[in-house]
């Protein structure tokens, strides 16, 4: 019998990242809402442009070469949205096909949904030639009784949820992501929600970071050391968990969800980035779009509770936007993904047009007034770096 470390480990000498140049996008996307309202990429779009990339020659810490990937939370069918098979893996084909390279994904995105749907696309292509990211912290158990709390997870897959960030519970679970994507290895682990934030936690969770503190950190840099992964962090929707370990331990990288982006980004340009630079560690940053927000969906960072000044600061921002002739999601993803701190931005998508105009996006020409503007307005703060 196979034991689970070296099951683990017998893959680890495949994953090896690397980046495809992006093809060619129509000048104007148009991507469906919720609503039913219709978004378009507007601005001068260079054609021939790739995705751009990170300098990871001199790299202490692990960094993804390519800086945007795709978020796995709507493939599990996140938001209470249903999105069928066939539908996801036609979103996963166009990323793939636009030169997306760099995958995340969680078992408790539709708890197992997205890791078995990113399968569908990745168990067909070389390990080599992508970089993947998933999670620990929960352990997943079959069931045939519905999930008393199903979060924000529209018809998921019959499993409830236990937490445990014990060493071997984070081997556990990495077999198990493993077994159900249908691949050999991982690039990037994250210890998962460990935040006051989490409401099954509160303020509990210091609890299960100590248990974390013992077991995954330290696990997760000997596999580290080992070579069965290239780097582990934290993948948290706010900074506490990543302020501690930074004190006791020696993370690679780290997944800030709903804590940089146009909108929202003070604590992360005065605190967090500083932090993670002083130790050579990036940060991946999640929801660049606020949950959709900026995106023109009717939530607010996993909320239908959309708050009166950001409301406000969204309009003022898309009136500009609109005067320079871009859009507020392309203006958005572009200044997520600025700061030297960040490797890379990883927005979700739901559908295949979501993909296109997402990394159109990222090939609009934005002309410098418009975040000088932003700056004398006090729309975006005054040193947030801005694309170049």
């Amino acid at each position: 019998m196979v034991s689970r470390r070296n099951f683990i480990k017998a893959g680890a000498a495949l994953s090896l990242g690397s980046i495809f140049s992006a093809s060619a996008l129509a000048e104007q996307l148009k991507v469906k809402m919720s609503n039913g309202s219709v978004m378009q990429t507007k601005g001068a779009i260079d054609k021939s442009a790739a995705l751009p990339t990170n300098d990871v020659t001199n790299a202490k810490h692990y960094r993804p070469e390519s800086r945007m990937g795709l978020g796995g939370l709507a493939a599990g069918n996140g938001f209470n949205t249903i999105s069928s098979d066939a539908e996801i893996l036609t979103m996963l084909n166009a990323a793939w096909d636009s030169g997306i390279r760099h995958f995340d994904t969680s078992p408790f995105y539709g708890l197992s949904l997205s890791e078995r749907r990113f399968g569908d696309l990745l168990r067909n292509k070389k390990r080599e030639d992508y970089v993947l990211s998933s999670k620990v912290g929960r352990l997943l158990t079959p069931s045939a009784e519905p999930l008393e709390n199903s979060w924000h997870w529209a018809d998921h897959s019959p499993f409830h949820y236990k937490y445990d960030y014990s060493a071997s519970g984070t081997r556990r679970s990495i077999e198990d992501t493993l077994h159900r994507i249908g691949v050999a290895s991982l690039d990037i682990v994250y210890i998962h929600d460990l935040s006051p934030q989490n409401s099954d936690m509160g303020d509990d969770w210091l609890k299960y970071f100590d248990q974390a503190a013992k077991g995954a950190i330290p696990e997760l840099t000997k596999m580290r050391d080992e070579g069965i992964i290239k780097g582990w962090g934290f993948g948290v929707n706010t900074p506490h968990a990543i302020y501690k370990a930074l004190d006791m331990s020696d993370p690679d990288i780290c997944l800030l969800a709903l804590q940089y982006s146009i909108l929202d980004h003070k604590q992360a340009l005065d605190k967090t980035f500083p932090m993670l630079d002083k130790r050579g560690v990036s940060a991946v940053i999640g929801a660049p779009l606020n949950g959709g927000f900026l995106a023109g969906r009717n939530r607010f960072n996993y909320s239908p509770k959309i708050p009166g000044p950001m409301q406000q600061k969204f309009n003022a921002i898309s009136d500009i936007a609109s005067k320079h002739g871009i859009d507020i999601k392309t203006a958005a993803l572009q200044f997520a993904e600025a700061p030297s701190t960040v490797s890379s931005i990883i927005p979700g998508a739901r559908t295949a047009d979501q993909i296109k105009a997402n990394v159109a996006s990222m090939k609009v020409t934005i002309p410098s007034e418009f975040w000088s503007e932003l700056k004398s307005k006090q729309l975006i703060a005054e040193n947030a770096p801005i694309p170049t």
